[in-house]
C-alpha cells in the first residue's frame, strides 16, 4: 500500500499514513481490527481520504489553468460533453504538452513533406512539459468535471420570411457549388465569385449577366480591383496543413505571381495604408498550426517587402479602420484557429503599429466573422461577431454558438450587451434593410442543426428596439437550395433598397442527412440573391 501526495514533508495524509503503520506493527492486528478499535484513527483516515481528494481537485484545477491559459483563453470545461474531452480534446492536448498517447499521433496518415512540416513547427513537443503523474490528475480533474451532455437551443419562436423575394442563380450550369470567395462591389454594381477550382465571375443581377474572369486553376480566397490591377489570392491548401503553398497573382495584360509562398491565406486587405497613393496588402494567413498576418508593402519602383505583424495562425478577417481619430487606419483584426481574439493594431506616424486586444472569446466558440457598424448611433464603432464554425474535433451542437453585440465604450473598452443563440453561425451582414433608421442582421449558418431545425441556416433580425435588443426573428426554407458557407449584401438591382446574396459550398465535412445531400447534389443554385422587395 503506497500513499501519494505533492510535498511529502508537509503532507497531513503521511502523517496519518505513517501513524497508521506504526499502530498495526505495535499491536500485530489485521487492517480491519485496528480501524474497528481505534475510532480517533478511523475519523483521521476518512478526514485524510477527503482532504486527499479536496488536493487532487485543488492540483487538477492548477494545472488546468497554468496549461490552458499559455495558449488560450481557458475554457469552461463543462462547454464540453465528457466523451469529446476523453476522445478528441485530451488526446490533442497531450500531444501538445509532449505526452505520448496512443489516441492521437499528429504525425498519422500525413505524407512525409507534411509530416517533416508539423515537426517543424514545434507544437508538438518531444520532451514532455508535463510529468505522467500531473497529466492523470489534470485528466481525472477533467473528466471529473464535465458533462455527460451539453443543453440544445430551445427552437425559438420565428416567423415567415416575406420582404425578400428569393432567385436562384446557377453560374456555372453545373449541380453543386463550391465557392470560396464572393463579395460585392459597389464600384461596378456586380458581384464577384471564386471557386475552389480556381474559377472567378462576375454576376450582373440588373443584367442578369454571367461573366467569366479568370481560370486560375487555384482556389480563390479574395480578389481586388486596383490601380496595381487584378488582384488574386490563393489559399493553397483548403485542408489544414502546415506547407505554405498560397501565392497571390496580379493579373494585367500578363500575370504577375509574387515570389511570397504564403501559409493558406484566406483573406487580403488591399488598400494604402499610410496615403502614400500606393497599396498594401494585409493578409490573413490563416495557416493551421503556425500562421501569420503579414503585411506587403511596396517601396517606389521596387517589389513588396513582407513584415509580419503577428506571427499566429487564425487571421480571419481584417478590417481598415480610424478606431482613435487621429487620421490614419489602424487595423482590426479576427483571430481565430485556438486563441480567438479581435485586435486593433494602431497605427502609428511612422508606419508602425501598437497591438491592442479588444475582445478574447473561449477557443470553444468557433469564432468565424466580424464587422465593425455604429449600432447605437453614438458615433464610434461598436464590433459584432458571430460564433460556429463546427467544422474540427468537437462538433456537436453548442448553446453558445451565435451572434454577439459588443458596444463600444470607449478607451478601447467593448462590453457585450446581446447574444442570438444561432448553432453554427458562421457569417453575417449588418445594414439597415427595412430603412428604419436601425440596424437590421442577416445571418447564416454552415453548421445548424440539420436534424431538428434546417431551416435556422438563414435567420433575418429585424431591430425593433435598438435600445433594448428586441429583434424580430425571420426565416425562409432555403435550406435545400444550397449549403451557405458565404454571404454579402447591396443594391444589385438599383432600386434604392439592400438585397442579399447566398454563396452555396455543397461539400459535407460535417454529419448531414442524406437527403440533404442529394439535395444539394441536385441543386443548380450557385448563388441565391434575396431580393429585397421594401422598394417596387
Amino acid at each position: 500500500m503506497q500513499l501519494m501526495c505533492f510535498n511529502s514533508t508537509k503532507c497531513l495524509i503521511c502523517y496519518i499514513y505513517r501513524c497508521f503503520l506504526s499502530k498495526l506493527s505495535y499491536t500485530n492486528r489485521t487492517f480491519t481490527q485496528v480501524l474497528s478499535g481505534y475510532k480517533p484513527l478511523t475519523t483521521l483516515i476518512i478526514l485524510a481520504s477527503m482532504l486527499s481528494c479536496s488536493s487532487k481537485d485543488e492540483r487538477g484545477a492548477k494545472l488546468y489553468k497554468v496549461h490552458c491559459a499559455s495558449c488560450h483563453m481557458v475554457p469552461d470545461i463543462q462547454d464540453l460533453p465528457k466523451n469529446i474531452w476523453k476522445q478528441s480534446i485530451l488526446p490533442e492536448m497531450g500531444a501538445r504538452l509532449g505526452v505520448q498517447d496512443s489516441l492521437f499521433d499528429p504525425l498519422k496518415g500525413h505524407p512525409y513533406s507534411e509530416q517533416f512540416a508539423i515537426i517543424k513547427s514545434g507544437v508538438y513537443p518531444i520532451k514532455p512539459s508535463i510529468s505522467k503523474q500531473n497529466w492523470k490528475v489534470l485528466n481525472d480533474y477533467i473528466l471529473k468535471l464535465a458533462p455527460d451532455s451539453l443543453p440544445l437551443f430551445p427552437i425559438p419562436r420565428v416567423d415567415k420570411l416575406e420582404n425578400f423575394n428569393p432567385i436562384s442563380v446557377n453560374v456555372d450550369s453545373i449541380n453543386g457549388a463550391f465557392f470560396s470567395f464572393l463579395r460585392f462591389s459597389k464600384h461596378n454594381n456586380k458581384i464577384f465569385c471564386g471557386d475552389i477550382n480556381g474559377n472567378l465571375v462576375s454576376y450582373d443581377h440588373s443584367a442578369k449577366e454571367i461573366k467569366s474572369l479568370l481560370q486560375t486553376k487555384q482556389a480563390i480566397t479574395d480578389y481586388t480591383e486596383s490601380n496595381e490591377g487584378k488582384i488574386v489570392t490563393h489559399v493553397g491548401y483548403m485542408n489544414p496543413s502546415e506547407i505554405a503553398r498560397g501565392n497571390i497573382q496580379i493579373v494585367n495584360d500578363s500575370i504577375k505571381e509574387l515570389s511570397f509562398s504564403l501559409h493558406r491565406p484566406v483573406a487580403n486587405l488591399v488598400k494604402d495604408l499610410n496615403s502614400d497613393t500606393i497599396p498594401e496588402m494585409v493578409i490573413c494567413e490563416f495557416g493551421n498550426l503556425t500562421g501569420s498576418l503579414s503585411l506587403l508593402s511596396k517601396r517606389g519602383t521596387g517589389g513588396y517587402e513582407k513584415t509580419t505583424l503577428l506571427n499566429q495562425p487564425g487571421a480571419t478577417r481584417v478590417i481598415a479602420r480610424d478606431m482613435n481619430g487621429n487620421g490614419k487606419d489602424d487595423l482590426i483584426v479576427l483571430m481565430a484557429q485556438g486563441d480567438e481574439r479581435i485586435l486593433i493594431f494602431e497605427q502609428n506616424p511612422n508606419f508602425t503599429f501598437n497591438l491592442r486586444p479588444v475582445l478574447q472569446f473561449s477557443p470553444l466558440y468557433g469564432t468565424s466573422w466580424f464587422d465593425l457598424v455604429d449600432y447605437d448611433g453614438d458615433g464610434d464603432q461598436d464590433i459584432i461577431t458571430v460564433h460556429g464554425d463546427n467544422a474540427d474535433k468537437t462538433y456537436i451542437q453548442k448553446p453558445y454558438h451565435g451572434m454577439r453585440i459588443h458596444i463600444n465604450e470607449g478607451n478601447y473598452k467593448f462590453s457585450e450587451k446581446f447574444f442570438y443563440p444561432l448553432n453554427g453561425a458562421t457569417r453575417f451582414v449588418a445594414r439597415d434593410f427595412d430603412q428604419d433608421n436601425d440596424i437590421d442582421f442577416a445571418i447564416i449558418s454552415t453548421f445548424p442543426d440539420y436534424e431538428r431545425k434546417p431551416e435556422f441556416s438563414f435567420v433575418y433580425l429585424e431591430n425593433k428596439n435598438s435600445e433594448d435588443f428586441i429583434f424580430n426573428s425571420k426565416i425562409s426554407d432555403i435550406s435545400n437550395l444550397g449549403r451557405w458557407l458565404l454571404i454579402d449584401s447591396g443594391d444589385f438591382d438599383s432600386d434604392g433598397d439592400e438585397d442579399i446574396a447566398l454563396g452555396s459550398f455543397t461539400y459535407s465535412f460535417t454529419p448531414v442527412p442524406t437527403n440533404m445531400l442529394e439535395n444539394w447534389e441536385q441543386s443548380n443554385t450557385d448563388l441565391l440573391i434575396l431580393e429585397n422587395t421594401l422598394k417596387p
